[in-house]
């Protein structure tokens, strides 16, 4: 995980709320990351952010959780 991604995990959370709850990409894309849907590259900057953010909440959660310095208690698993 980089800084750019924990400076974007709010983010990262609502592309995936939005996509769960079926909005339409260029919805997300312009209330949430201010894109300019006239940009020719605007769906695909959409669509490597919502990826992430998925990468992010499976495989790249152990690293999420070190780049926090939380380590989950043993207890809680």
């Amino acid at each position: 995980m980089i800084d750019y991604d924990r400076r974007n995990l709010a983010l990262y959370a609502a592309l995936l709320e939005a996509d769960d709850a079926g909005r339409d990409w260029r919805e997300a894309a312009s209330c949430l990351m201010h894109l300019d849907l006239s940009d020719k590259d605007a769906e695909a900057c959409w669509r490597s952010h919502l990826a992430r953010a998925r990468w992010i909440v499976s495989d790249g959660m152990e690293l999420a959780i070190i780049a926090f310095g939380e380590r989950p208690s043993l207890n809680r698993l």
